[in-house]
């Protein structure tokens, strides 16, 4: 559709006659049981129901504290597209659904968002629930609204495997807008809060859906980005909805606790008011209270009850600048004994977020615990609106503050994590572990300030500086001494990392690490490494499966090559070689396709294709070949390869019982393969020892086993009878040769009755 007219005055109710289903998502969908204002067929109208009346003159009276009235006309105008579009449309609570886009907008104008945020909140939901489409928007209100609505619109009309999938590509197409453009992210949580604020009016379990998606990632999103008050009422209204016997409960506890503790806060406070002026401080202190979610996760990790938690009750000092936070605190502590260890200082060393404040822990009258958090009053208007905070002055200098140079920080790792990882769900699990609001801060060599998450490794600084940093890390040093590369880091830590461009990531990281960069780097970097192998591994086994058709490779120009590729249904040279190492393409056919550009070769039908030589295996492949676990092949072996498709070449002994049953159901993908001269690195072998019970036994047997130049990389033991048990050893070894080696000095001890390899 080209546009849709109006003519809804500006602060006209919104109509609602017709019915339109949808979003599934959406907390308010059309009610089909919401009666219409107006009955037509009946000849009279029916009393108008309150909810009906909606109005647009809040919103224009807040925006119109800080914009122009060219932007107010814009936002009228965005009101009546947006009105038009959502005509019929009903909430669960049966308000028009017009009701909701406003009521996300005038969430806005609380952090003072420009007129082009305004507009795309109006809009939000109309190419998701409406026929308007993009192009529309752009002609109608131009490009930079139409990207702002079109980032907020969920993936609805493709198909996916599974309504998992879709919510995460959904959630990942949200997330890079949001790194080109921070205002979807705060258009988008506004709308959740609205959603939340009006969760009553939908059935239970999808109320119970919707608050585990927002703690999950909206709340944490919320505070990622400093928005603190926005982050508390989040998470506090999800814990209303998926524990609401909790709920109720906690709530009536610390109500009744207000009570009982009223005379010691408010001798607290009167103590403070009186203090502060008298050091010269112009301070405002008020009382403030954790938040019930807040409380509950105390009382649930650390498995207490609702009156050992002591710091229910705080209070906040606000004064004019830096320094009188420091004399504040000083102040403070010599008014009331502070609690040793329960100090930290936010202002020198912000949070990742951003956050700004001092915080101490005091004993007040008769004993009690009571935290104060000491900042300015700029500060606290960052806690409040975060980045959005500095929205109008970016607009104003072209320059970032400290918390815009960290969001920009983290929203760039979002594409870095996006450009390495292909899946959405994946996606999502690494963003998902990079909102953790606890956080260590540590320092680089020169001296410079990086926020991990709690738990972060030494592989996690490294991917946090640089890609290529992480890839080629061997060692580090943390506060000058060597530590292994999976050692958590503390606060204040010096890291130095060390590297070497020869070496890549490593498989078992994986398992360590805590940061979705870290862990999309490494990946990435496996992928290439593997591909890369692959590659190789396929080259070689084309060339084999040609010379055995009498064909030289270096006979071939690339050209006839880059053809055979295309006859084959590959891209390039390069992917065919790939597909033939990962098994996915059989070399002897690809070597047939080949072969059939030559006249001089017998056609298709009468090919007969000679046994070409065994392919020789080094140990030096990588990842694309495998050393099967079932036989665990050793140099010396006799041996034989399977090419298992997407899986590269698996090397089996040639006595193993797995590929004999394997070979009959796919004989084609069978090679002959032997060992090179130049055989390198260990393999594993495991063997197992039927032993005399007696005491020292095990450790004599592994000396033996060390000393045989053999490493031991897993063990088990078990009792068979009183004086006898088995043991069971995988080892690092060179060859067979090796192992016999081995196996000779265990039969020398006496306690060794019988070994076996498997």
């Amino acid at each position: 559709m080209a546009s849709i007219p109006s003519t809804t005055p500006a602060n006209a109710p919104a109509r609602s006659h017709g019915r339109r289903p949808a979003a599934a998502d959406d907390v308010g969908p059309p009610d089909p049981a919401a009666p219409p204002t107006a009955l037509a067929d009946s000849g009279f109208i029916a009393p108008v129901d309150e909810r009906q009346i909606v109005s647009l003159a809040g919103l224009t009276r807040k925006a119109g504290a800080y914009l122009s009235e060219d932007d107010l006309k814009r936002i009228r105008e965005a009101y009546r597209f947006s009105d038009e579009a959502h005509l019929g449309q009903f909430r669960s609570s049966g308000e028009p659904y017009i009701s909701h886009p406003i009521a996300v907008a005038e969430i806005l104008t609380q952090w003072k968002l420009d007129a082009d945020s305004l507009m795309a909140a109006l809009l939000h939901d109309v190419i998701e629930d409406t026929a308007v489409a993009k192009q529309v928007l752009i002609e109608r209100f131009g490009i930079p609204v139409a990207e702002l609505v079109d980032g907020l619109s969920k993936l609805e009309r493709v198909e996916f495997a599974s309504k998992e999938q879709q919510q995460a590509e959904s959630f990942r197409k949200m997330l890079l807008a949001m790194a080109r453009d921070v205002r979807v992210i705060l258009i988008k949580l506004a709308d959740r809060l609205h959603n939340m604020q009006t969760l009553d009016a939908v059935p239970r379990d999808k109320q119970r859906r919707i608050a585990r998606e927002t703690l999950d990632i909206y709340a944490p999103i919320a505070n990622r980005l400093g928005l603190h008050e926005l982050f508390r009422e989040l998470v506090d209204l999800s814990f209303r909805y998926l524990h609401p016997f909790r709920y109720r409960t906690l709530a009536k506890a610390v109500q009744a606790a207000r009570g009982n503790r009223r005379e010691v806060l408010s001798k607290i406070l009167e103590t403070v008011q009186k203090t502060l002026p008298e050091a010269g401080i112009n301070g405002e202190v008020y009382g403030r209270e954790k938040t019930l979610y807040a409380i509950y996760r105390k009382m649930h990790d650390k498995h207490l009850s609702f009156s050992q938690v002591l710091d229910v009750y705080g209070f906040r000092v606000l004064v004019d600048t830096v320094p009188q936070c420091y004399l504040a605190l000083g102040t403070l502590h010599m008014t009331f004994k502070p609690v040793p260890g329960r100090f930290k200082d936010y202002i020198a060393i912000p949070k990742i977020n951003g956050y700004q404040s001092l915080h101490t822990t005091l004993v007040g009258p008769f004993g009690t615990p009571i935290e104060f958090q000491i900042r300015t009053r700029e500060m606290q208007r960052v806690a409040q609106a975060g980045v959005a905070a500095h929205w109008l002055y970016k607009a104003e200098k072209e320059s970032f503050s400290d918390l815009q140079k960290r969001t920009h920080e983290w929203l760039q790792s979002l594409l870095d994590i996006q450009r390495q990882t292909g899946d959405s769900l994946e996606f999502i699990e690494h963003v998902k572990v990079d909102l953790f609001p606890d956080a260590v801060y540590v320092f680089t060599p020169r001296g410079q300030i990086r926020a991990m998450p709690r738990g972060a490794t030494i592989i996690d600084f490294a991917y946090s500086v640089h890609t290529d940093i992480g890839d080629q890390a061997v060692a580090a040093r943390v506060n000058q001494k060597a530590v292994p590369l999976r050692s958590e880091l503390q606060n204040g830590d010096v890291v130095e990392v060390i590297t070497d461009p020869n070496s890549k990531a490593n498989p078992n990281w994986l398992s360590f690490v805590r940061t979705g960069k870290a862990r999309a780097g490494i990946r990435q970097c496996l992928k290439t490494l593997k591909y890369k192998e692959s590659v190789d591994l396929g080259r070689r086994l084309l060339e084999r499966a040609l010379a055995a058709l009498r064909i030289d490779v270096a006979a071939l120009d690339a050209q006839m090559l880059e053809r055979g590729a295309r006859d084959a249904g590959a891209k390039s040279v390069e992917e065919l070689h790939a597909d033939i190492g990962l098994g996915k393409r059989l070399a002897p056919v690809v070597a047939h396709t080949i072969a059939l550009q030559f006249s001089s070769k017998p056609s298709a039908a009468t090919l007969i294709l000679p046994r070409p030589a065994p392919m020789q295996v080094n140990g030096t492949e990588g990842a694309a070949v495998t050393y099967s676990p079932c036989c665990q092949p050793l140099p010396g072996d006799e041996i034989i390869g399977h090419l298992r498709g997407g899986h590269g070449l698996f090397v089996h002994r040639a006595d193993c019982k797995v590929a004999a049953r394997q070979r009959g159901k796919d004989a084609e993908r069978w090679i002959d393969v032997d060992w090179a001269e130049d055989v390198s690195g260990l393999f594993r072998s495991e063997i197992e020892l039927n032993v005399r019970n007696d005491r020292g036994t095990l450790g004599k047997v592994a000396a033996e086993i060390a000393a045989s130049e053999a490493n031991i990389v897993h063990v088990a033991m078990e009792e068979e009878a009183r004086d006898s048990a088995t043991m069971r050893f995988a080892i690092l070894i060179r060859d067979r040769v090796h192992l016999a080696h081995v196996i000779r000095n265990l039969r020398r001890l006496p306690e060794v009755q019988r070994i076996v390899r498997h």
